[in-house]
């Protein structure tokens, strides 16, 4: 039981890591033991966060944060990132799906461009980068101690936001669904698939939880929006021997967003 939430001695690959939701759960693996490898498009973004998360005075673990700086918006660089990782570690035990993109705009007026990027991103990349990734994946997962993927989806993937981001809720719902498919494929090979379904957060996406925090928090149930624990902890979660027989869920964390969402609606909830 006390090694129930440990990652000592786990390899982990975050995408989206260097800012946000994806450095929140890097942090949190790290301080768990975990060596985790980051990408991100911004190779100087990237490589700065690795920096400040290998820190020891920072995380307050004994792991280590590795850039790996890559555009995985298409199926090359899905394919580019799980060659440059496999050429460092033979395993990988966490797979973080969370690089994301969004965007809104009025139904009549919303562009192919706008589509097509969010869907590639956070639809595509996701199936391709865990195919890429399928070998080291494997080579981590046994019965005793399965290999991990967790998607990282939205609650826009859930219920329906009063924003038009048409592409971004569909590619969240689109992920959650994926997740189960996944789920029920891997889990053969000793590979549990999940997902994590974030409400207000603090990020460079949910513009409305960044800049006017204590105005979105007034709209949350639990009356604050996400910290950096509650994703960390979620992650952790998932990704330790705790969660080894979650298969397939996604797990809300929201503080109760989508369980009372009539309070969100005509509220101009932004992503």
């Amino acid at each position: 039981m006390q090694e129930l939430f440990s990652l000592k001695g786990r390899v982990a690959l975050v995408t989206g890591g260097s800012r946000g939701i994806g450095k929140m759960i890097a942090r949190g693996f790290i301080a768990q033991g975990a060596k985790v490898y980051i990408t991100a498009r911004k190779a100087a973004a990237c490589d700065a966060t690795a920096r400040e998360l290998s820190t020891g005075s920072s995380n307050g673990g004994s792991g280590e944060c590795i850039a790996l700086p890559i555009d995985i918006s298409t199926v090359a660089g899905a394919q580019a990132l799980a060659k440059e990782f496999s050429q460092r570690e033979a395993r990988l035990d966490i797979l973080v799906n969370n690089a994301g993109a969004a965007w809104a705009a009025e139904f009549t007026q919303f562009p192919e461009n706008g589509w097509d990027k969010v869907m590639n991103l956070n639809l595509k990349a996701p199936f391709f980068l865990t195919q890429a990734l399928y070998a080291p994946l494997k080579a981590a997962a046994s019965a005793g101690r399965p290999a991990k993927v967790i998607n990282i989806a939205s609650i826009d993937g859930i219920f329906v936001n009063p924003l038009e981001t048409y592409s971004y809720a569909a590619s969240k719902a689109g992920l959650i669904h994926l997740t189960r498919r996944m789920a029920a494929k891997l889990i053969k090979d000793q590979i549990v698939v999940t997902a994590i379904a974030p409400g207000p957060f603090v990020s460079d996406m949910n513009i409305d939880a960044r800049d006017n925090g204590e105005a979105v928090a007034k709209r949350v149930p639990a009356g604050r929006i996400g910290s950096e624990e509650d994703m960390a902890g979620a992650a952790i979660f998932l990704a330790s021997r705790a969660g080894d027989y979650v298969v397939g869920s996604t797990l809300t964390v929201d503080g109760g967003v989508a369980f009372g969402r009539a309070g969100f609606e005509g509220e101009g909830w932004k992503e």
